[in-house]
């Protein structure tokens, strides 16, 4: 037998795992559900909720199962009529103070709360108990917080300070005063929060969500007057099929398009050429400091979390972002000003809405500098989410549409601007062309894998005409402030690094489909929405970003070169210290 294994019966299963393992990740081994609400793996693993009680023979009481580890010889039940009391009671006294607005929440449909109700077949609340009436946070461009549909899991507080090491939010108060709250109840948008929207995802019920911006679109598609725009991000094309039913990662790029032409959009784009002008820009930038001895290393500026983040915790540090506005601003950007301008449109006319799987995209296109000539890059941004309900509201069929393509002259985007959706895709998107110009000549060895996988902190060595390049790449906040505090510590010296705020980069960014925690647990997500744009890439004809003809043809009759005063103008911007909340 051997020793690192242990044999116990669940329900009548016979089964083995590694000693260590909990009774829950047991269970689910063998396909036994045993429900949770409090519990995310690796993250938030305390216990507080009690729904995933089960019962141990020879022990008093009931045992926490996603605490619990197994013993040898150990027997358990799973569903017994002492676990579905007390499970139905747990319930019971989570819905008694929960304001039960199903039919108008955000997350009807894909509540973990509604879902554990309607399974446990609940038709009345035996502890009917006083109601919180707290205000509604919606003071950010990106968030909103609701607290009256806290359930008080934790989940958010627990990704906040352990994933993102922010700790935006906590718990504060006690007994039925206790609540999730920010410093001096502060609203998110005067905290320390960068609107990742990390604690969207976590949360599992509509207490915290992403502001909804979609009426403001539907206004501007039902104004003949206006020229609307949609501008779809790559990480969208990844997710958007999981709100109609279907598996984690089919690309939905085609069907994508034929919807938002439905809808009533008059063009859309794909802002994977927008990420290809990024990649024009940010890597001549980065070959410019290699060459001319600027300051290194490099730090990609694509991930608007990110960089709220740098502004407030790394503020001496903000000379090393690369001043390359992030894709959908610079698309935006060359919309309002190329396209206008080619086709002979007033920008003041054209509404440029970018669909991304970020809410930190809603607060970085209202900042101030987002705008040439008085004219902003972007009007509106909705994410993933908003999008599929938009679809919904149209009443199309989405996986029985046809599948169209992006619209001319600016549908053209290569490989690398599609794999900027995952951890690492920027870096390597970058290469691929910084890489050419250093060389003088077209590379065929293309692909960075050192670069790729799930690793929280990824490095390499890379040499290029003869000079080795010290690379990083960071995804999650956590990591990023790591690897920043090596940097400037001096412990770490690197020539260009990524960071994205959300674990896995934008394929699982705050505005993505909401999975369960159960499905978080035991289904690889991230690496299936991003194994859909490293095959879009891979399939791809053009697989670098300064061979995309769109661009090629835009640089020559409009911005000249990349790095242009006219470049600079439109597609570059500039950083600034912001205060941080003081937590003391």
């Amino acid at each position: 037998m051997d020793k690192n294994l242990v044999h116990l019966t669940i329900d009548n299963i016979k089964v083995e795992v590694e000693d260590g393992t909990t009774i829950l990740e047991a269970a689910r081994k063998v396909n036994i559900d045993i429900p949770t609400l409090c519990f995310l793996k690796d993250i938030n693993e305390n216990g507080d909720c009690r729904m995933c009680v089960v019962e141990v023979e020879g022990r008093k009481g009931l045992a926490t199962s996603c605490i619990q580890k197994v013993e040898e010889g150990m027997v358990v039940h799973t569903h017994s009529p002492q676990v579905m009391q007390a499970r139905k009671m747990v319930l019971d006294l989570t819905l008694s103070n929960h304001h039960r607005e199903c039919l108008t929440c955000i997350r009807s449909g894909n509540c973990e709360l509604q879902a554990l109700a309607i399974k446990y077949n609940v038709q009345d609340i035996k502890y009917d108990g006083e109601k919180r009436e707290p205000e509604v946070d919606d003071k950010s461009p990106s968030i909103v917080r609701d607290f009256k549909k806290c359930i008080l899991c934790r989940r958010c507080v627990s990704t906040c300070k352990k994933v993102q090491d922010i700790g935006a939010i906590d718990c504060s108060g006690r007994g039925f005063d206790s609540c999730i709250s920010t410093v001096d109840n502060i609203s998110l948008n005067d905290s320390n929060c960068v609107f990742c929207g990390q604690c969207i995802e976590s949360c599992p019920t509509g207490a915290l969500h992403e502001k909804d911006d979609s009426q403001k679109v539907w206004d501007k598609i039902n104004d003949p007057d206006i020229i609307t725009v949609a501008q779809t991000a790559p990480a969208v094309r990844a997710g958007l099929s999981e709100e109609f039913g279907m598996a984690p990662g089919d690309n939905s790029e085609g069907k994508m398009v034929t919807a938002l032409k439905r809808i009533g959009f008059d063009k859309v784009f794909d802002t994977n050429t927008g990420a290809d002008f990024t990649i024009m820009e940010e890597a001549n930038e980065f070959v410019d400091r290699v060459k001319q001895g600027g300051k290194l290393p490099m730090i990609t500026s694509c991930c608007p979390a990110w960089v709220r983040f740098a502004e407030k915790n790394f503020p001496k540090q903000l000379d090393h972002l690369s001043s390359c506005k992030s894709p959908h601003q610079m698309f935006g950007a060359v919309i309002k000003s190329y396209y206008a301008k080619k086709f002979n449109i007033d920008p003041a006319k054209i509404y440029v809405v970018s669909v991304m799987p970020c809410i930190a995209k809603k607060y970085e296109a209202t900042r101030k500098e987002m705008e040439a000539d008085g004219i902003r890059d972007v009007d509106a941004v909705i994410t993933t989410r908003e999008l599929a309900r938009m679809i919904k509201e149209k009443d199309l069929e989405f996986n029985s549409l046809e599948e169209t393509q992006f619209d001319d002259p600016m549908g053209e985007a290569t490989g690398a601007g599609a794999i900027f959706g995952t951890t690492g895709g920027v870096m390597e998107a970058a290469l691929r062309t910084a890489a050419d110009i250093l060389e003088g000549k077209d590379l065929k060895e293309i692909d960075y894998k050192e670069v790729r996988g799930e690793k929280g902190i990824k490095e390499a060595n890379i040499t290029v005409a003869g000079k080795e390049l010290k690379i990083a790449v960071a995804s999650g906040l956590g990591n990023a402030r790591k690897l920043l505090n090596d940097v400037r510590d001096g412990k770490s010296k690197y020539d260009f690094i990524e960071i994205m705020a959300c674990p896995g980069g934008c394929v699982m960014g705050g505005g993505q489909p909401i999975k369960s925690s159960k499905i978080r647990a035991t289904t690889d997500v991230r690496k299936q929405r991003a194994k859909t744009l490293y095959d879009i890439d891979k399939k791809s004809t053009i697989r670098k970003s300064h061979q995309n003809p769109t661009l090629i043809k835009i640089y020559k009759e409009f911005f000249e070169k990349p790095g242009s005063e006219k470049a600079h103008k439109y597609l570059h911007t500039k950083y600034k210290k912001q205060e941080k909340y003081n937590l003391e």
